[in-house]
């Protein structure tokens, strides 16, 4: 019996997902489970840990049922996850302590203004490649040790242990054996030196995180761990290794193909994430982007620069969940094509803060030029436009970072499946938008990861063509004016704060 199947875990921040894929990444069979979000006052966005686990757990079951495919022919299971979640739990039971905090959530916000009023922001972008900002995981464990009680007096004990959904979901699926997280996932913590590739002890003193209760940090591919045999819903895959994981938009950037330096790509999902390839090199931008590490494979580092919108596929949510402007993201769609523009509607989207290149944790999201003719075809056209309006921001400080033009926009993930909103970003752009016909490239990375990991391949260059074939959009129309208009409203937004 051979083992030619790769099974990929894509764990999200509404839903937790599986595929499973063949070498050439086919998709066999695939299964989703959405599970809820948690949001206990404004701003603040928490996930019950158990209830993601069990998400994923029967995600992975069902899509393995599907399939036919019997545990002895997957070669290992790759992971993908979303980022800067944070949780703790017991070391002993593995029983969770209290809610995770999601990536979304701006409750840390104030600790963070005051490390950049106390100057610290240089010092932690100089070894992190980041910026202070509650995006991200490190001041996320710092609440979870003060306002849950007892968490610091155990955590000092060594009674508990913590780390972002990767580490949660690689401690689970190996019984509590594993206590690890990729450099990927690790580099966006705020407390990774990414040129040592180790926890900065001086970060952690300065978070007050203990540096006992973080997972080892690893490369992204080789033996990571293996499938217990006591997990629930998947008993028939114990003994099955685990052999990839990265962060969602790391795994996207490598399923993508991005292996050479120069290439770039974006994910439209919940939110929306632009990363370049900078090679073996980190670069620190001058220009509001973040630096990361994209991967580690055998020895060798390659380190990325970063963009994110926070809100982007939620944006589309706000307007079928919240607003009742549409019943399905589709609709969406087809209501912005039926109108011939946006009628002077601009949102931006800023429900959670803005990211990079502007970085204003208190910025608010802002809906402007209604008059009594707005239609929601107008509002819905100018969300998706709004999308694509971040984007180009994104990709403008890209541009001066790399001191060149971008060639062309490779993009995946859900709602790049809205050929208006592509095109859009297209002549936005000016350059072509590049969409594989396989859009899971978030789980083909976690996938091709494990399999390098299991010795499938022998390096990335035997997996750069599997999987893509490209639907192109090439620039059509001149978007400049439109795109001055945003940037109007992109001030409003962004002036919440001293206005409110």
């Amino acid at each position: 019996m051979t083992k030619d199947y790769l099974l990929a875990l894509d764990q999200g921040t509404t839903s937790s997902r599986a595929l499973l894929f063949t070498p050439q990444g086919e998709i066999v069979a695939s299964a989703q489970v959405p599970f809820p979000q948690h949001y206990p006052k404004p701003g603040w966005v928490e996930h019950d840990p158990m209830e993601l686990l069990d998400s994923q757990l029967r995600a992975a079951a069902d899509c393995v049922a599907k399939s036919g495919v019997c545990s002895g022919q997957i070669a290992a299971v790759g992971l993908a996850n979303q980022r800067e979640t944070a949780l703790l739990w017991e070391k002993r039971t593995g029983k969770p302590v209290g809610n995770a905090i999601v990536w979304q959530c701006r409750r840390t916000a104030e600790f963070c203004t005051r490390l950049q009023q106390e100057g610290y922001a240089q010092a932690i972008r100089a070894r992190t490649g980041l910026l202070p900002d509650a995006y991200f995981s490190g001041t996320k464990y710092r609440w979870l040790l003060d306002e849950i009680p007892g968490a610091r007096a155990r955590a000092e004990r060594g009674e508990l242990i913590g780390g972002t959904v990767d580490s949660w979901l690689l401690w689970n699926l190996t019984g509590g054996k594993t206590h690890r997280s990729d450099y990927a996932n690790c580099s966006r913590t705020m407390l990774l030196d990414i040129h040592r590739r180790c926890w900065d002890e001086d970060l952690c003193q300065l978070l007050e995180v203990p540096r006992q209760i973080l997972p080892e940090p690893v490369e992204n591919s080789g033996l990571l761990g293996v499938v217990a045999s006591n997990v629930p819903h998947l008993e028939a895959l114990a003994g099955v290794p685990i052999c990839g994981a990265a962060g969602d938009q790391q795994a996207a950037l490598f399923g993508q193909g991005c292996f050479a330096p120069g290439q770039l790509k974006n994910t439209y999902g919940t939110g929306c994430f632009t990363l370049l390839n900078t090679g073996q090199t980190p670069v620190l931008s001058q220009n509001g982007l973040l630096t990361c590490i994209g991967w580690g494979l055998g020895g060798k580092t390659t380190y990325v620069l970063e963009g994110s919108v926070f809100n982007a596929g939620s944006s589309i949510q706000w307007l079928r969940d919240e607003l009742g402007l549409i019943e399905t993201a589709h609709q969406c769609d087809v209501l912005a094509e039926s109108v011939p523009d946006n009628g002077g509607v601009y949102l931006v989207s800023a429900f959670t803060g803005l990211g990079a290149p502007h970085w204003d944790m208190y910025a608010r999201g802002t809906l402007v030029g209604l008059t009594r003719g707005t239609t929601k075809a107008h509002i819905c056209r100018a969300t998706l436009e709004g999308i694509a309006y971040q984007t180009a921001d994104l990709i403008a400080a890209m541009e001066r970072d790399a001191g060149h033009p971008i060639p062309a926009l490779r993009v995946d993930g859900g709602a790049s499946v809205s050929d208006f909103m592509m095109q859009y970003q297209a002549d936005l752009l000016g350059v072509p938008v590049e969409r594989p016909d396989l859009v899971e490239t978030t789980a083909w990375g976690a996938a091709c990861l494990a399999g390098l990991g299991a010795g499938l391949w022998s390096g990335p260059e035997e997996i750069a063509g599997a999987g893509r074939h490209h639907t192109v959009y090439t620039p059509q129309t001149d978007r400049s004016k439109e795109y001055a208009r945003w940037q109007r409203a992109l001030d409003r937004a962004m002036a919440w704060e001293e206005e409110g």
